[in-house]
């Protein structure tokens, strides 16, 4: 194995050109797989004798002893490497860390508001003021539809629906989908239209930009996220607080609500389920915190 090892370094450094910090690496991860499966005597098998059963053994071992999955997913690839050099170099018949997958990447999961939170953020903004309608229309409209902030800044008069609570937007993909408008955001629409004012070369009509700058120009994404920050910043609610937060809050209310995991799959406008089911260990999270504060037998015993 270790001969295979060294021929394997040497074409590293003399056909890929790897640097001196890359082949470090590759060796080191190679002396610890052989380290693994060293034999009483000293010797480790040859490339041949190794089967991916003995590969995910390694893989497992590792993962025991709680090796990060970045580490993992390196060491992983230094095999597969290493493998695929013995397979062209005809020192192995088949590549046993190819059938390997990398460790599943740990989802963070996503920062959400409370309901008490999202209505000290919806009652922020100054409504006495043209900006300040706007900016409660457009935090309205964000949390009632679920919508990602690109779908936001690219809604125009023609894509909202007041009279039947619904908005058109174009999600990911080009996919259409068509959102909730609940009656506070209607209303807040309603009052930011009675007072915005478009910019000279922009004319009334479905084709007029919804939400406007303080110039009568289509509003943009990082204006977005300034006006999020401003108003974080008066409630003082959590600085992680971002415009993708409102989704986030969105998508966790509906399902604390009941709502079925499907159908909340339909209103964010996600092609894959799996991309929804991280709300549903938000869900989780918050139910295991509610009953271990509740239930009289939830805490750990002491002593």
């Amino acid at each position: 194995m270790r001969p295979s090892i060294e021929r394997f370094l040497r074409y590293l450094e003399a056909e890929r050109n790897c640097s001196g910090l890359t082949i470090k690496s590759y060796s080191e991860d190679l002396e610890s797989f052989c380290f693994f499966f060293e034999l009483e005597d000293g010797s480790v098998p040859s490339p041949k004798e190794f089967q991916p059963t003995d590969l995910r053994e390694f893989i497992s071992a590792m993962g025991e002893a709680g090796y990060a999955r970045t580490s993992i997913s390196r060491r992983l690839a230094t095999l597969r490497s290493f493998f695929r050099y013995c397979l062209r170099e005809g020192l192995v018949t088949q590549n046993p860390a190819k059938p390997l997958r990398n460790p599943r990447k740990h989802r963070k999961l996503p920062h959400f508001l409370s309901g008490e939170d999202i209505k000290r953020l919806l009652s922020a903004p100054d409504r006495s003021k043209p900006l300040g309608l706007r900016d409660r229309a457009i935090l309205e409209t964000m949390y009632s539809g679920g919508l990602r902030v690109s779908e936001l800044v690219a809604l125009s008069d023609g894509d909202i629906y007041l009279d039947e609570g619904l908005v058109r937007v174009l999600g990911k993909g080009k996919k259409e989908r068509f959102a909730p408008l609940g009656s506070y955001a209607v209303n807040a629409i309603q009052e930011w239209r009675s007072r915005r004012r478009l910019a000279p070369d922009v004319i009334e009509g479905p084709g007029a930009p919804t939400f406007t700058n303080k110039f009568g120009k289509r509003i943009t994404d990082r204006s977005i996220r300034r006006v999020i920050d401003k108003y974080v910043g008066i409630t003082g609610l959590d600085p992680r607080t971002s415009p993708h937060t409102l989704r986030h809050s969105f998508a966790t209310h509906l399902l604390d609500s009941g709502a079925d995991i499907r159908s909340v799959q339909e209103l964010l406008g996600h092609k894959s389920l799996v991309t929804t089911q991280i709300y549903t260990h938000l869900s989780t999270a918050k139910l295991r915190d509610v009953y271990e504060r509740t239930h009289p037998l939830a805490a750990k015993p002491t002593g």
